[in-house]
């Protein structure tokens, strides 16, 4: 099996080619391939080679990329860390990846007691030869660890064979070809970046400009400079884009396409999109267990708003009723994924991988149905569900509605406990600037929309949500501010 998204071994009017840049760097395929080599010697010189797991704690930047490709290049494992995690986070995931190294941002940073390498320390030449080993599929190539918002973070364990199965599905999907040019925005340390925009674009022979951070005016101004074919975000930047002055009128002219996942998003805020900026958002859904995506609405095909898309090919998609048992078109359940793109399992987790991997499928703790065309709708995730009374609620169809009144910008919905009904749900908004809207009035287009059972009993306007580090909105810290002190 050819790892195609490697960039060494390729043809020669390949190697010529623009391939990776940010602020700081613009190198060919060949100069990335030589550059990879170069940190794999230093790696090697600290004792890394196959199995081994290296830890990367930095910024979006291409030497990110750089050092997982030389990892990759010994047979070792890379795992990346979001680079504002404080000492205990980053050294709880140092410790349980069992890393032997981590390069980051130099004195100061988090290293666990174990080796580190300064990212300016990195070596930019080759000094000596990496031996000539061939990349194989069943090689541990990423952990990359969940959120953690129900528990300490989990390592999630992908191979190459997990990698090149979901690239080879996004880019036959997404029709990308060595023309397109992705612009990454979203945090290197998910595997969504890594996926959609790193690894997709290699496999496809096309390029890549990194962006450390997001912010809406030198994001707009990145792709006018830079002419971007695609870029890939989450809702919360589609939403502060959105609310842009009007008289911020950018050329988006290249842009094919643009996709929005990792949370759910309303119809509105990507049509509101779409209309604005006259680029086509398609909306995805998957999980770093499933290494990345696996359902996106088609670019030409037919786009379902308010669905997540069919199945990416080579995966199935399913519900399935509390025995475990497949449901029908149209039946509400768990939603369960199936295909060669799922992970081996949790690092060190058998109970949870078990768990998690039943007879085949991925059980994703979401709730969804899948619609007669095969196209997935969400409903809720299985932990949000509010029991008001005995009734279930699902948030999201809170949300929903309170995404379709033109004042809201970004909703969410809560339960919180109660003495007579055990949950009730409560409602977060934030407005677009400069449109005028009450609570009263939010409540009152709620009644027209919602049965009284799901009614939010409060409704509060927030200049801006909680988000988590791959920008979700952060519920376990809206339900903790709910708690007595």
């Amino acid at each position: 099996m050819t790892i195609g998204y490697l960039p060494w071994g390729r043809p020669e009017w390949v190697m010529s080619r623009p391939c990776l840049r940010d602020s700081r760097h613009e190198l060919t395929y060949a100069e990335v391939a030589r550059r990879a080599d170069a940190v794999a010697t230093q790696l090697s010189e600290h004792g890394i080679g196959e199995g081994d797991v290296v830890a990367i704690m930095l910024p979006n930047r291409l030497e990110l990329l750089l050092v997982i490709l030389a990892a990759w290049r010994l047979g070792a494992t890379a795992t990346p860390i979001n680079p504002v995690f404080t000492a205990n986070e980053a050294e709880y995931q140092l410790r349980d990846s069992g890393a032997a190294l981590v390069v980051n941002s130099g004195p100061g940073a988090p290293t666990a007691g174990l080796p580190s390498i300064a990212v300016e320390a990195l070596r930019a030449e080759p000094a000596g030869v990496v031996p000539d080993r061939e990349v194989r599929p069943e090689e541990l190539a990423l952990l990359i660890y969940t959120s953690g918002s129900t528990g300490r973070p989990k390592g999630v364990m992908l191979e190459h064979a997990h990698l090149l199965a979901m690239t080879s599905m996004l880019s036959d999907h997404l029709q990308l070809t060595d023309a397109d040019h992705c612009l990454l925005v979203l945090p290197l340390f998910h595997v969504n970046a890594i996926c959609v925009s790193f690894l997709s674009s290699m496999l496809a022979g096309g390029q890549l400009t990194v962006l450390e951070r997001f912010a809406p005016l030198p994001f707009l101004e990145a792709v006018e400079r830079h002419q971007p074919t695609y870029f890939a975000a989450v809702p919360t930047i589609y939403a502060r884009l959105a609310e842009l002055p009007a008289d911020v009128v950018p050329d988006t002219s290249s842009l094919r396409f643009a996709i929005c996942g990792a949370a759910p998003v309303a119809r509105e805020l990507l049509e509101r999109c779409e209309e604005r900026f006259g680029f086509v958002v398609v909306e995805g859904y998957g999980l770093t267990e499933g290494t990345c995506a696996s359902t996106c609405n088609p670019i030409d095909g037919a786009r379902k708003f308010g669905t997540v898309g069919p199945a990416l090919p080579g995966q199935q998609i399913a519900t399935i009723a509390p025995d475990g048992s497949i449901l029908p078109p149209g039946e509400v359940g768990e939603v369960v994924v199936r295909g060669p793109n799922v992970m081996r399992g949790y690092l060190n987790r058998p109970e949870e991988t078990a768990a998690t991997l039943v007879d085949g499928w991925l059980r994703t703790g979401d709730v969804g149905r899948v619609d007669e065309d095969g196209y997935l709708v969400l409903v809720d995730r299985v932990k949000d569900m509010i029991i008001r009374g005995g009734e279930n609620l699902y948030p999201k169809e809170i949300e929903s509605v309170l995404y379709g009144h033109p004042a809201v910008l970004e909703a969410a919905v809560v339960g919180v406990p109660d003495p007579v009904y055990g949950e009730v749900p409560i409602a977060y908004v934030v407005a677009y600037p400069d449109v005028p809207v009450t609570a009263g009035e939010l409540l009152d287009h709620c009644r027209r929309n919602l049965t009284k059972v799901k009614l939010p009993v409060e409704i509060h306007r927030l200049d801006a949500l909680p988000k988590n580090p791959v920008g979700k909105i952060d519920k376990p810290a809206l339900r903790k501010a709910l708690q007595p002190r």
